[in-house]
């Protein structure tokens, strides 16, 4: 027999939906374990035995994959560790077993879109270039680009690590004289929104991820995070060329 775990843990593990969805889930009745209706969301399970449904459909409660969407706020950093002391991204996971890593970074003070897992082929797939994985931001920058500046952005951009690909670049809006752009790369070099808004000429002021690969976080607010669920997960596989198995 293996260890207890409460049954909305172990469905959001397994990729079914946010834990706060799968309890409307079980409250609603559409979860079975070992054939028997659980309308308890704090009821007890284990994963390595115990049959789980969920609307009639089986799902893999011990696997050891984690898919955590996350609304990464200003003021922490997405490695595991800092010499520094200063806050990091790890910190913000509550009740989560075993280690996950970022997908690629954002930077201290930029914002949005982070997808952590402890899954290295979806890692390795996501941020190789051949994919071309599309990345899209929110970025107020200093002063407003004219029209010429935004299309060398789109046509491409030589930087000291050689030409950036074709990028799309849409002028959102405008404060106290200062551009919005939404921005949508193909790549994962470093710093290279910030590199390439400053080649231009206008220097990035403020950086917020909103998607990646089809992903948003729309329904995140900054420190916030939910497991991917079953299609999302399938989604970004297939994308990726991985397939759909887990």
């Amino acid at each position: 027999m293996g260890q207890m775990e409460r049954l909305q843990k172990v469905m959001a593990r397994a990729g079914v939906a946010s834990r706060r969805r799968c309890e409307e889930l079980i409250a609603a009745g559409l979860v079975k374990v070992n054939g028997k209706v659980a309308r308890e969301p704090g009821t007890k399970v284990d994963p390595a035995a115990d049959q789980i449904l969920v609307r009639g459909k089986g799902i893999n409660p011990s696997s050891s994959r984690q898919y955590i969407l996350m609304y990464k706020p200003r003021g922490y950093i997405t490695t595991m560790s800092d010499e520094k002391g200063r806050r990091k991204v790890p910190d913000l996971l509550k009740d989560n077993d075993g280690r996950v890593y970022p997908v690629g970074r954002l930077d201290y003070d930029s914002e949005g879109l982070l997808l952590l897992t402890n899954d290295g082929d979806l890692t390795h797939a996501l941020t190789h270039p051949r994919h071309q994985i599309p990345k899209t931001y929110q970025v107020r920058v200093a002063g407003m680009p004219d029209e010429i500046r935004l299309k060398q952005m789109e046509k491409g951009l030589l930087l000291a690590d050689g030409p950036t690909a074709p990028a799309k670049v849409r002028l959102k809006g405008k404060k106290d004289g200062n551009a919005l752009l939404e921005l949508t790369i193909h790549e994962g070099r470093k710093h290279q929104v910030k590199r390439m808004c400053a080649h231009i000429g206008h220097p990035v002021m403020r950086l917020k991820r909103t998607s990646l690969g089809g992903l948003d976080i729309a329904d995140l607010k900054p420190g916030q995070y939910r497991h991917l669920t079953g299609d999302e997960l399938k989604m970004l596989r297939r994308k990726c060329g991985l397939g759909n198995n887990k």
